[in-house]
């Protein structure tokens, strides 16, 4: 699933894929914002990304799109 992470006084936003489903990523958005903790995430290939919940502007998650590989039939001539 991608997330999009929108940090304050940034003007790029933070994009990452992780493995967890948009609920999970609501709930630990969630957590970090009530209790003050950083908001930390990683990705399938083991890359931990630490926000700080003061600075999070906005969560945005999407669904997962599957790159669609494969091949044509060349027609026959």
């Amino acid at each position: 699933m991608e997330i999009k992470i929108g940090i304050q006084n940034v003007a790029r936003e933070l994009v990452l894929n992780s493995d967890l489903g948009a609920d999970e990523v609501q709930a630990k958005v969630t957590e970090a914002l009530t209790s003050g903790s950083p908001l930390v995430l990683e990705d399938p290939k083991g890359t931990t990304t630490v926000v700080p919940a003061a600075s999070i502007g906005y969560v945005e998650t999407g669904k997962e799109t599957k790159r669609k590989v494969g091949f044509t039939p060349l027609p026959l001539a």
